[in-house]
């Protein structure tokens, strides 16, 4: 098992097996590319300054993107090159001075978002929120077992965590036609994305085999959802407004590389997908996910059950011809699974409203009110048993501006 120099605290989920890429800036500081280890962050910028690392305008940047769109061999090569000086006891003299805690640094949103595409892979809180939309209908429908169904998003609102997030407002149905005004069923959803970084020709769709050539990494997303408007608006197009106005995402992308141990079969696709579908590797990814609300934890979704994988993602949302772009956030839907305290939303665990949540103060929940603080935390199997950890995505909600 490979050890660093640097202390990390039993659990962390940021050894060094993990070495989570983000953007963070000191005060009066401009911010640049780090690494968290431990409890702190190694700033890139500064290690190449000192040539310890190659190309410094990678990292001496207020985001990802030029990293990431420079292919597998760099991020492989920069992985090895950072694994070497933070396990190699003759490099901490000239490496530890480049180490800045974390509780002294602000962290930003890690890339600039291109595209962002939402999935809804989940076969769990499909059926459930079927269930909910369309009581008495096929809780699935009819193309849901062929391809994995997804929505074009906002990128313009994919926000960096701890972003207070506003109360929506917009149209409802009412008992006599549509009303105006804030949400009333502010809602979460848990689920896992992954950023694109080598960018794909107009034309060419991208293969399953090809999910390492073209994606950087994952993150945690919580695509946050007014339920009352998505209701009165989905059909016949989908969702818009009610899941335009904020995704948050977490500050640290987790490499496709650490993520090698975590892999797992899938579950069993019946029936089989079309030739463009299929992966020749178990792409199912053991990943815990937990879900705090006002510190209290109200669900552990297991990722291991999504139905459709990564590479399905990006096979099916290119097979089309459409290019991918540097900076592309594709997430994987609402992360649920089979049991009451596996769903990856509010809606889900409080049935609508129908049996709403009690919190251990005594609270109780349905939808989230103002005030309220969301955090939601993943953690998958890394080798030899080390946790790979995701970092935290939060939000506090804050009253409406209608």
């Amino acid at each position: 098992m490979m050890e660093t120099w640097v202390p990390v605290p039993d659990g962390s989920g940021f050894g060094v097996q993990n070495l989570p890429y983000g953007v963070f800036s000191r005060r009066g500081e401009l911010p640049r590319v780090g690494v968290a280890i431990g409890e702190r962050v190694l700033d890139l910028a500064e290690l190449s300054t000192a040539g310890l690392l190659a190309d410094r305008r990678w990292f001496a940047s207020g985001a990802l993107n030029s990293f990431m769109s420079a292919g597998r061999a760099v991020w492989q090569a920069t992985r090895d090159r950072l694994t070497v000086l933070l396990t190699g006891a003759a490099y901490r003299d000239q490496v530890e001075p480049h180490l800045v805690s974390l509780g002294e640094v602000e962290l930003h949103l890690p890339f600039a978002v291109a595209d962002y595409v939402d999935f809804y892979s989940s076969r769990d809180h499909a059926t459930n929120v079927s269930r909910i939309f369309r009581p008495g209908a096929e809780p699935l429908p009819p193309n849901w077992l062929h391809l994995p169904i997804g929505y074009h998003g906002r990128s313009g609102t994919v926000v960096p965590s701890g972003t207070p997030i506003v109360r929506p407002c917009g149209q409802r149905r009412g008992d006599d036609g549509p009303v105006f005004g804030p949400t009333a069923k502010l809602d979460v959803e848990a689920e896992v994305g992954f950023v694109v970084g080598v960018p794909s020709a107009l034309g060419r769709p991208v293969s399953t085999a090809g999910f390492r050539d073209h994606v950087f990494g994952f993150v945690l997303v919580n695509d946050w959802s007014a339920r009352d408007v998505q209701a009165w608006e989905y059909q016949p197009l989908g969702p818009f407004l009610g899941k335009s106005f904020a995704t948050s995402v977490s500050p640290w992308v987790v490499p496709v590389a650490a993520l090698e141990s975590a892999r797992t079969a899938p579950p069993a696709q019946v029936p089989e997908p079309l030739p463009y579908l299929r992966c020749d590797e178990p792409w199912g990814l053991e990943i815990t996910l937990q879900i705090e609300l006002n510190g209290h934890v109200v669900s552990r979704p297991p990722f291991a059950g999504m139905y459709w994988t990564a590479p399905q993602q990006l096979a099916h949302a290119t097979v089309n011809g459409a290019a991918l772009r540097t900076g592309d956030l594709m997430a994987s839907g609402t992360v649920s699974g089979p049991g009451r305290h596996e769903r990856g939303s509010l809606i889900e665990l409080g049935s609508d409203g129908q049996e709403p949540l009690v919190l251990p103060d005594g609270e109780r929940r349905a939808y989230l009110e103002d005030g309220d603080t969301v955090r939601i935390q993943a953690t998958a199997a890394g080798p030899d048993g080390v946790p790979i950890g995701f970092g935290d995505v939060t939000g506090t909600v804050l009253p409406a501006l209608c």
